[in-house]
């Protein structure tokens, strides 16, 4: 689905690599859920019930939030 990756991708290559391993596997067990469920959580429609999941997924809520936040900010 083109919209989670506009929330995805940029998450990854901004700091997947700063992530501890715990949340490194976070993110991949993420990736193994079906599209439907991603995009209900990262729109904040609803949060997955598992910790884990709820953690990784609002991390790359705020990223996004910030990142889009940030680039108006410069316009």
């Amino acid at each position: 689905m083109w919209e989670l990756d506009l929330l995805l991708v940029p998450f990854l290559e901004a700091r997947y690599d700063a992530l501890d391993v715990a949340d490194q596997e976070r993110y991949r067990v993420l990736l193994a859920n079906e599209d439907q469920d991603l995009f209900t959580w990262l729109m904040r429609r609803d949060w997955p019930a598992d910790n884990d999941l709820r953690r990784i997924v609002m991390m790359i809520v705020e990223h996004a939030e910030t990142t889009d936040r940030d680039r108006h900010k410069a316009l």
